[in-house]
């Protein structure tokens, strides 16, 4: 028949699959702490046997190798020490990095200038057997010492040079060399620093020499050409000179203007400007003794007649004094005149002195401000040339000078024990890498990993729940047989519990009938993603379980393509479900009942079929119905659900489904996309069982030792064997 579901899972299509039901991808799922723990936990006797290996290595190599000594010179940097004794050299110098300086003079201390002549002298570069590829151009290329290491104390003006190797008094003679190297160094570097300052400042101080003398010659030109020695003073004096002959005409203007304002009136012949003139008090008088003449004229006038003599005397007395009147009046218009021109030639006078004074000024100050010009040239070089002088007699001197900026604190001394090998430390560093890479390969193996280990794990990654974990069976005697009580040759029931398993198995039970207790399951569908994931054993071992409790059960073989139910109950498998299907009888008379426990039937699946999907179909579901009438609980053992038709068709006749997964086999993506299967039919998934659990990959298997420790005789031992169809 061609069923709808008839179809397989192409495992490509299980991401879509996945996303279509909105079912979280489990490899995006984050790892708690504690997962980390139990994976070290785990492989804790891996990692111990790693660690102890390489430790152990570890020791014998740093015992096999060669002791190396090292010593130390230590040096003593004063960054503020004077470089020299006499001129500003002498001054304490003020470094504001420290820091910088220091670490300047640490990379000059491993400097070929500084490392070259210790090493001409003890061949450390032959001692130290560098190869040709590392100093390819023999005595041209820079020298490098491996075992030098030039070090600084933390807040200290320090230096520490140290030095290894295998004999402890040519460390400490290196050491020392290369410190005194250092120091020759750098009084050298001051000498060749000192005679170049030198040599350049003699050729600069003959050519200062030349321009001195130049500049000299020309300051003596101009002071001949002024006829001056000093003509700043000439300067001073022409200008208090033009200020007074400023002053003069100033002054010689004023009393022209006077003069002539004088003049001018007495051109005009007025009495008043007469009498105010210098010359006024003259006529001043004669005007008053000439008003009292006429008054006297008068009175003489009004008594006598004009041919009295008294008349005729007083007449003539007044006729002289007015012609001496008018003679005074024209005196002084004379002299007036003549003060007016005097007044207006030194006017003209002083201004042309004041312009000439002016003029000569300006000529001098002109050329007194070249005169500067040159005088301060000539200054300066001379000035100049005084310093350089003295500059090179300073760096003369101080070029002999070995400061103690840089000094020896404490010589190196030969070692009493090697440095190297460290054999503790060599070992903590081992075991602290051992360590690491150890857990670093566990964890990331297990990341790597995909496979369920743990109910944990499944909770986590799937969101699913696991209702039971099956350990793993070792050395069970016979192969694949059942762990539960099942009947011996004279029809007693053999009790066997390797590893818990029995426990395991009620255990799983109970969470199914406890799970679900307002509806009982009356039909379940055991199935897996995959062969070999234990699904017919844990099938077997349920059923098996259930009868145990009273409970009539059917186990129904519906793996029609590779039955093995029939084997694991030694019971005959020739004839069943499969002639069921095909109507060749009735399912009740294929059903075999198990020796030893009544309650439980199997109806094995028959002679193997390859078109086994086209039987699954109505005849299935009618089969379970009738069982689930006659029987409290029908299993169904069905084919792996990925990549095979019918265990879809079978899931959607049954009321729950397990699924079967193998710890440390099975994929969390191949447990996803059997749930997403179901999920996609409807199918009610009951859980899902983990089988083959074991200590290795798993924390829950503490709790079957618990078991097996428990429910341990003297008598009977446990016998463990692998399980897994």
């Amino acid at each position: 028949m061609n069923h709808p579901l008839s179809q397989g899972v192409d495992p490509e299509r299980w991401p879509a699959l996945l996303e279509s039901l909105s079912l979280q991808d489990p490899e995006e799922v984050r790892i708690p702490i504690w997962q980390y723990v139990w994976i070290c936990k785990r492989h804790r006797w891996r990692i111990l046997g790693f660690c102890a290996a390489a430790v152990i290595l570890t020791v014998i190599i740093s015992a096999r190798l060669t002791p190396i000594f090292e010593s130390t010179t230590t040096v003593d940097v004063d960054h503020e020490s004077p470089p020299g004794v006499v001129g500003q050299d002498a001054a304490r110098s003020v470094t504001n990095d420290a820091e910088q300086f220091l670490a300047t003079q640490m990379k000059l201390v491993q400097s070929d200038g500084v490392l070259r002549p210790v090493d001409n002298r003890f061949q450390l570069r032959l001692r130290e057997k560098q190869s040709a590829a590392e100093s390819p151009r023999g005595e041209e290329a820079p020298v490098v010492l491996k075992r030098l290491r030039v070090t600084r104390p933390p807040n200290t003006y320090l230096m520490q040079i140290s030095y290894r190797s295998d004999d402890p008094q040519l460390a400490a003679d290196v050491s020392n060399a290369i410190a005194e190297s250092y120091l020759e160094h750098g009084y050298d570097i001051r000498m060749r620093s000192s005679n170049s300052l030198a040599t350049f400042m003699e050729r600069q101080l003959d050519e200062l020499r030349v321009k001195m003398e130049r500049s000299s010659l020309a300051l003596a030109g101009f002071e001949r050409e002024l006829t001056v020695i000093n003509p700043e003073a000439k300067t001073n004096i022409l200008e208090s000179k033009l200020v007074q002959l400023n002053t003069e005409h100033t002054a010689a203007q004023a009393e022209l203007l006077h003069q002539q304002a004088a003049w001018e009136s007495v051109q005009g012949g007025s009495l008043e400007a007469a009498l105010a003139s210098p010359q006024g008090d003259a006529l001043r008088k004669l005007v008053e003794h000439a008003q009292e003449v006429r008054e006297h004229f008068a009175d003489v006038a009004g008594y006598y007649g004009p041919n009295h003599p008294e008349y005729r005397r007083a007449k003539a007395q007044l006729d002289e004094l007015e012609g001496d009147l008018e003679e005074t009046r024209a005196g002084i218009a004379r002299r007036v005149e003549v003060e007016y021109r005097e007044s207006q030639r030194r006017e003209e006078m002083a201004g042309e002195a004041a312009a000439q004074a002016k003029a000569e000024f300006d000529r001098m100050n002109a050329r007194s401000f070249e005169y500067q010009a040159a005088k301060r040239e000539a200054e300066a070089d001379k000035t100049l040339y005084a310093e350089l002088v003295r500059k090179i007699k300073e760096a003369g001197i101080n070029a002999g000078f070995q400061n103690s900026a840089i000094r020896i604190a404490d010589a190196a001394r030969p070692a009493l024990k090697p440095v190297s090998p460290n054999i503790p430390l060599n070992a903590l560093l081992a075991l602290l890498f051992s360590s690491l890479a150890a857990v670093s390969t566990a964890v990331i193996s297990d990341l790597l990993d995909k496979t369920i280990k743990d109910p944990e794990q499944v909770a986590r990654t799937l969101r699913t729940e696991v209702i039971g974990s099956l350990p793993l069976l070792k050395n069970v005697p016979g192969g694949r047989v059942l762990a539960l009580p099942v009947a011996s040759g004279n029809g007693t029931l053999q009790e066997r519990d390797p590893g818990g398993f029995r426990e395991s198995v009620r255990t799983l039970r109970n969470s199914i009938l406890l799970g679900n207790l307002d509806q009982r399951y009356r039909s379940l569908l055991v199935t897996s993603a995959a062969p070999a994931e234990g699904k017919t054993t844990t099938a077997a071992n349920l059923a098996a379980a259930y009868a145990e409790q009273g409970q009539r059960t059917l186990l129904i073989d519906g793996d029609l393509r590779r039955p093995s139910v029939h084997r694991s109950f030694k019971i005959p498998g020739v004839v069943g479900l499969a002639n069921v299907l095909r109507g060749e009888l009735h399912w009740r008379a294929a059903a075999i009942p198990v020796a030893g426990l009544p309650e439980l039937h199997v109806l094995p699946a028959g002679a193997p079929s390859r078109h086994s999907a086209d039987l699954i179909g109505r005849g299935l579901i009618e089969i379970i119905e009738e069982a689930a009438a006659d029987f409290d609980l029908v299993i169904v053992d069905a084919p792996p659900l990925l990549g095979f038709a019918e265990p879809l068709q079978m899931a959607t006749a049954v009321d729950g489904v397990l699924v079967v997964a193998r710890a440390g086999r099975t994929t969390r993506k191949e447990v996803a996309a059997v749930l997403a299967t179901l999920n996609r039919v409807r199918a009610k998934t009951v859980g899902l069982v983990l089988n083959e659990v074991h200590r290795e990959l798993s924390d829950s298997y503490n709790y079957y030792d618990c078991y097996r420790s428990y429910y341990r005789t003297p008598e009977s031992e446990p016998a463990e064997n692998g399980l897994s169809t």
